[in-house]
């Protein structure tokens, strides 16, 4: 465990810089997360630890196999991928698996609420930080208002046309304003707020019974349609324009758009000062979570475009047309009612992480404290829960909010990644610690061993005259008249280096950032001139390359350490020069 000291300037003078420079390192100061430093104080802040891997997995499952899987394999089947689907959803698996990675590091390593937000604060800084907790809260209130509109019309499906709901749950027109309310959407919010209300291990519960009844609906599909399919010779593979219809590059697209698909297991991480072991049970509950969904996501595919050909699929519902179109007219009940599983749990995996990246923003001090109180008997956030659940169900109850939909991938796309971005700062330049070298690490380490071995003998010698032998016998830095060890101008030397490395892998990991910023908007705008998006291209791929090759060949930072979720704030010079000077 390396040394930690308290890097902020002394004199709390603006160094030099005033007013303006002042406000930009409050911008990017970043958050002192040791546990030697968490305050007893706050203790009565912490969340219950209920939760475990089966916890974790079924909140990564339902949170992330919607009811749209039951969509897309229509839709990107007949646009983009053909036959090749299943490899389109392979794709999109691998690609989330590097987001997941990302997330199962950061919060083993820092188990703490907030998830994205809280990675963010003690990677980045407060600026960033700020922005990702309210594009998360953003993303998770929206998407969970539209999965819950969605809810109303697949559960009206189940008694026989849209129409069919009771008159206090249906969608009714308020005349003269061209509003369309949904109380159906707006009580299925209240009720999963209570139930979040009641406890974490008690809703995790309950979203695993509703999981667990949409895992069986696929596996229905998945094992009725290769009995239709192996009965009726797998039709939609044998045709002539081949695996690929699209082409490669129409494959993946596919993989872009089923890519969403996976979009759930952030939920896993937000719970993870829940967790009872996080260092152990949250790699293994995304990991295996995500492995689940993309197993079944490509089964799913395999069947049913081998049932149908894909040109002859239905967009909107290309599963129960499937079966329809082999004489299972009845199979679109269970169909419906997996998606409204579905709709159930990634309704609940929306609204549970919300109240916690709240809470972390109230405990940092960007939110009232009123968000941050944790109930001492269900030992959850119960007022940011009903804050949460009263905002979404009026935004279920009075908006169509569709329109808003495009907020969601944003909010996704900032949360991934500064989360990728974090990995990186992490392991080379953490927060808060003075980087000891490996050797004098060892020194110290043998000397804290034999003090604990000295300290547990029963000798007569007195605990004082034990630390005084240790003292004469095991030198920290050099033995006083005899030869020196760990000279001290070598451990100075040492430590500046180290200082150097860190400054090296800062810029480097940098200037990686601004070249795949580079690359990729090279790549995507084709409306930019052939030559300049061909240099784009080359700049980009050559910033990323260069930093690639940097970053593997100096090392990581050797004073790792865990970390906690508590402390005060702290300021990284370096980082803050750049921004100033930038500015």
């Amino acid at each position: 465990m390396g040394f930690l000291v308290d890097s902020q300037r002394d004199g709390g003078g603006d160094g030099g810089y005033g007013m303006f420079g002042c406000c930009v390192r409050t911008l990017v100061r970043r958050k002192q997360v040791d546990s030697v430093h968490t305050k007893p104080e706050r203790s009565h802040q912490k969340l219950a630890k209920n939760l475990t891997i089966p916890h974790l997995v079924a909140i990564g499952v339902g949170s992330t196999i919607g009811a749209g899987v039951y969509i897309l394999v229509g839709t990107v089947a007949r646009e983009h991928s053909g036959p090749a689907l299943a490899l389109s959803f392979l794709i999109a698996g691998i690609a989330s698996a590097f987001s997941a990675f990302c997330y199962a590091e950061l919060a083993s390593r820092c188990p703490s609420a907030g998830s994205a937000y809280h990675y963010s604060y003690i990677c980045v800084g407060e600026g960033v930080a700020w922005l990702i907790g309210w594009a998360l809260i953003l993303e998770y209130t929206i998407g969970g208002s539209a999965v819950a509109r969605g809810i109303s019309p697949n559960l009206a499906m189940l008694f026989g046309s849209a129409d069919s709901l009771p008159f206090f749950m249906a969608r009714q027109q308020i005349p003269g304003l061209g509003i369309i309310v949904d109380p159906c959407a707006a009580i299925l919010v209240l009720i999963v707020t209570g139930l979040l209300c009641v406890g974490i291990k008690e809703s995790t519960i309950a979203q695993a019974i509703v999981t667990t009844a949409n895992v069986l609906a696929m596996l229905f599909v998945i094992i009725a349609g290769s009995y239709l399919g192996f009965k009726t010779g797998w039709s939609g593979y044998e045709l002539p324009t081949g695996y690929f219809p699209f082409g490669v590059n129409g494959m993946l697209a596919g993989s872009a758009t089923v890519f969403f698909a996976f979009i759930g297991f952030d939920a896993v991480a937000s719970t993870a000062e829940e967790v009872k072991n996080p260092q152990r049970d949250l790699p293994l509950g995304i990991g295996t979570a995500l492995s689940i969904c993309c197993a079944l996501y490509m089964l799913v595919s395999i069947v049913i475009v081998g049932l149908v050909p894909y040109y002859e699929m239905d967009p909107d519902t290309p599963i129960s047309s499937a079966f329809a179109s082999h004489g299972m007219h009845w199979a679109s009940y269970v169909i419906t009612i997996g998606a409204v599983t579905a709709l159930c749990s990634t309704l609940m995996g929306s609204i549970l992480p919300q109240p916690r990246i709240l809470m972390a923003m109230a405990r940092d001090g960007l939110l009232p404290p009123f968000f941050s109180d944790v109930n001492k008997t269900t030992q959850v956030p119960v007022k940011s829960t009903i804050v949460t659940g009263i905002v979404a169900a009026a935004l279920a109850f009075f908006m169509d909010v569709s329109a808003l939909a495009g907020m969601v991938s944003v909010g996704t796309l900032l949360a991934f990644t500064m989360v990728a971005i974090s990995v990186l700062i992490l392991r080379y330049v953490p927060p808060d610690e003075v980087p000891v070298p490996s050797t004098l690490q060892s020194s110290i380490d043998s000397v804290s061993l034999q003090f604990s071995q000295s300290s547990l003998s029963i000798s007569g010698k007195s605990l004082v005259d034990d630390v005084g032998t240790l003292r004469e016998t095991e030198p920290l830095l050099a033995k006083k008249g005899g030869a020196v060890s760990y000279p001290l101008i070598k451990q100075v030397q040492d430590i500046l280096n180290e200082e150097n490395r860190r400054t090296v892998a800062g810029w480097t990991i940098m200037f990686t950032c601004i070249g795949v910023f580079v690359l990729t908007y090279a790549a995507s705008d084709l409306s930019l001139p052939r030559l300049l998006q061909l240099t784009l291209c080359g700049i980009g791929g050559a910033l990323l390359l260069c930093g690639l090759i940097v970053l593997t060949s100096i090392n990581q930072d050797e004073a790792r350490h865990n970390f906690g979720h508590a402390g005060g704030m702290v300021f990284i010079p370096n980082f803050e020069l750049f921004m100033i000077n930038l500015v």
